[in-house]
């Protein structure tokens, strides 16, 4: 891997990890195009721009991190077992769904569906406006639908988000709670790939990791504050068109 790869890579780690798209999806798609092979070194760079992502949430909710904001974090861990638990458990079955075709379906299924919540979606229907507002009922069923994130193509960011709106969050809310959620999420899957592949950093150039890591953080920062201000004046609808388009012409393209 050398710079530019460092760079786009990093570009779409932070572009893609906290909007309904699928940042795995579309880092498995981009390393097909550049040629780049699913091994340990690019493993061990994909850790590493993921960390650089939820530095970006740290950055942004730096408030939520005040002891006084005990009873959420207690509702995001509520949310992360079912997640954490799935995927403890069938680890390497979800390692073997890691493919294009898998990818493109799940865009297409996830962008069909972000479709039709928005097409029932009723404003006054969803009176959680905001984090504090949050039931524990409410983040357990969130927790529920953040399994099907280990879909790779499916979007941890979409599953939340949706099951968000489901049980009674608004587009903003649910969004929010997303980021927060992807906390112990991406702490516990990049601690874990780290464990499993530690010893690829000893041979991985750190040049690479250096710019991924940097570009990945600034990007995911920035797009986290654009995304809240495009759900003050637009829908989900675009997301939904946005996958079941790139899904599609994955399907041509590779499959």
């Amino acid at each position: 891997m050398d710079i530019f790869h460092a760079i786009v890579l990093g570009i779409i780690e932070g572009l893609t990890e906290f909007l309904p798209i699928s940042s795995t999806g579309h880092l498995i798609v981009a390393a097909e195009l550049m040629g780049l092979h699913q091994d340990d070194h690019n493993t061990a760079f994909k850790i590493i721009i993921q960390l650089a992502a939820i530095l970006a949430v740290f950055a942004t909710y730096a408030e939520r991190f005040h002891p006084s904001q005990y009873q959420l974090w207690i509702k995001v861990f509520i949310a992360f077992l079912p997640i954490a638990s799935i995927g403890f458990l069938f680890a390497d079955s979800i390692e073997a769904l890691f493919n294009v075709a898998t990818v493109a379906w799940m865009f297409i299924i996830g962008g069909i569906i972000f479709l039709v919540v928005e097409h029932f979606y009723k404003e006054s229907q969803h009176t959680v406006r905001n984090l504090d507002q949050l039931t524990y009922k409410q983040t357990l069923w969130v927790g529920f639908a953040q399994i099907f994130a280990l879909i790779p193509g499916t979007s941890r960011a979409g599953a939340t988000i949706i099951g968000g709106m489901l049980t009674g969050l608004d587009r903003k809310t649910s969004a929010e709670f997303s980021f927060l959620l992807a906390l112990p999420v991406l702490t516990a899957t990049s601690g874990y790939s780290l464990l499993k592949h530690y010893d690829a950093f000893a041979q991985t150039s750190f040049t690479p990791l250096i710019v991924g890591f940097v570009v990945s953080f600034l990007v995911a920062w920035l797009s986290i504050k654009l995304f809240l201000k495009f759900l003050q004046h637009f829908t989900f609808r675009a997301f939904g068109i946005y996958r079941i388009l790139l899904g599609s012409a994955l399907l041509i393209w590779f499959v």
